[in-house]
């Protein structure tokens, strides 16, 4: 059975134009304005609308023969939900060994390490 709280990349992609516009929600014509090339074709777009709003990540009101597109599921939200799975997945739950491997695979500069600390000093104070 597929996983309903997960985001294809096409859906993803919607997803991100979607979170783009204003939260009252958007028509497929302004969605399709955010969306990167090469743009779907407008028939896909509903499809992968559609199967957003099966999976509760979208809603739809109807505005005259349109519908109005509004994302359900925050950006944010989605972020967390997203990367407590991939800490939990790849990193055994450990927040430290999530953080060393970013650490180490992007070779982070100074100033990124420097940033990093700042945050940690933040939350800890």
């Amino acid at each position: 059975m597929k996983d309903k709280s997960k985001l294809t990349q096409a859906e993803t992609q919607v997803m991100q134009a979607l979170w783009s516009l204003p939260e009252d929600g958007a028509l497929s014509s302004e969605i399709m304005d955010r969306m990167p090339e090469p743009k779907p074709a407008p028939t896909t777009l509903l499809t992968f609308l559609k199967i957003l709003k099966d999976k509760g990540f979208v809603s739809s009101t109807k505005e005259g023969k349109a519908q109005r597109f509004r994302a359900e599921v925050s950006k944010d939200g989605y972020t967390r939900m997203y990367m407590k799975e991939v800490k939990q997945t790849f990193f055994g739950g450990s927040l430290s060994s999530l953080v060393s491997f970013f650490a180490k695979e992007e070779q982070l500069n100074d100033q990124e390490i420097q940033e990093i600390l700042n945050i940690i000093e933040k939350k800890n104070s």
